[in-house]
Parts: structure tokens; C-alpha cells; sequence
């Protein structure tokens, strides 16, 4: 079988932080409702309705979701950052044949638009999951390996047994994500082509 690897989006692949922060601050201004930003994007990982749920009642969350979703195009793309080793993750996956899978907990559409604005172009886009349900995408395109920053992403990689690699370029150390059950954990991308090499070799 062809090597799949899938990749989390905020926070492995890209800082998303700068433009996630500015959608809520407009949303914020444009509700009236007072919403931390910096505290929002400091636990990015589960769904955007896990999110909104802190600031708004229950039965306004989805209405401000699509709302918000709408001020993410316009708000969101400018100021995001390539984590680095990011586009040679990439790039190290494709050279050995692989395709490459982005599953993300993202809205679909704006992942795309998220990607498509750095330049990043994966063979895989599923949206809207988050921990087991990552797992179900992981297994149907067939990833043997699944590198996000999160708790939530060692989740999915267990879900569809594989190889959860983990990079403290999130919200968890490297001690939290090793203890949460990640197989690999990694400071950053830079060390993913070489742990590739040396997984693809010894399989």
C-alpha cells in the first residue's frame, strides 16, 4: 500500500493564531459579546462550536459559527506563519511516493482557502473532525501515520492505529504529549523528514 501521511493544520502545519484572533475580535465587536481572543487561540484543537460555546448560549452557538466562519475568509488568511519543517514535511512524504492527508478539525472550505494561501497543496482535505472521528478519515484514506500537536490528534492516530507523531509546536510540551501516548514526539517539524527516512526504512 502507497505511504499516506496526514497532518493536523493549526498549530502542526501552520500558526494560524494571528488571524484566528482577528475573526474573533470582530465577531466580538460585530455580537457585542466579549470573547478573549487570546485565550481562544491558545486552546486551538477541538471544534469551533467546542470554542464558542464558552462565550455564547447554546442555542445561538451554530448561527455564530456560520457567522464566524464567513469573517474567517476575510479576516483569517493574512498574518498566518508555515511552521518550520513544515513545507519539508511535505515535500519528504511526496519524495518517498506518499500522499499527503490534512485532516483537520477546521471548517473544510477554509481549510482549503487556508491552505491554498500559503501554498500548500495536499492530496487529502477532510475537515470538521476532531479526535475519534479523525480516526475514521485516517483509516479510509489509508494513513499509517498521523502528526498533530494536540492530545486530540494522538486520539485519531489511536483510533485508526497509526503511528501518532506529536510536535510541541502547540498548546502541550513534549513531556504532556509523550504521556498522553504519542508514539514520536518532535520539538517541531524540522525532525519529521528524518524520522520518515528512518520509519519507511525500517518497515
Amino acid at each position: 500500500m502507497a505511504l499516506t501521511v496526514g497532518f493536523d493544520l493549526d498549530m502542526t502545519l501552520l500558526d494560524t493564531r494571528p488571524g484566528i484572533r482577528a475573526t474573533y475580535d470582530v465577531l466580538a465587536a460585530e455580537t457585542g459579546t466579549a470573547i478573549d481572543s487570546g485565550l481562544a487561540v491558545s486552546r486551538l484543537g477541538p471544534p469551533l462550536v467546542h470554542e464558542l460555546a464558552h462565550w455564547f448560549p447554546a442555542e445561538r452557538v451554530e448561527a455564530v459559527a456560520d457567522r464566524y466562519r464567513e469573517l474567517y475568509r476575510e479576516h483569517a488568511l493574512h498574518g498566518t506563519v508555515v511552521l518550520p519543517g513544515a513545507r519539508e514535511a511535505v515535500a519528504a512524504v511526496r519524495a518517498l511516493g506518499g500522499r499527503v492527508a490534512v485532516i483537520t478539525g477546521k471548517y473544510e472550505r477554509n481549510a482549503r482557502l487556508q491552505l491554498d494561501h500559503v501554498g500548500l497543496t495536499p492530496d487529502i482535505l477532510v475537515g470538521d473532525l476532531w479526535a475519534e472521528t479523525k480516526g475514521d478519515a485516517l483509516r479510509e484514506h489509508g494513513a499509517g501515520v498521523y502528526v498533530g500537536d494536540h492530545l486530540g490528534d494522538i486520539i485519531g492516530a489511536r483510533a485508526a492505529g497509526a503511528v501518532a507523531v506529536a510536535v510541541a509546536t502547540g498548546p502541550y510540551g513534549t513531556g504532556e504529549l509523550r504521556a498522553a501516548g504519542a508514539d514520536v514526539v518532535l520539538s517541531d517539524l524540522t525532525g519529521f523528514p528524518g524520522w520518515l527516512a528512518d520509519y519507511c526504512a525500517a518497515a
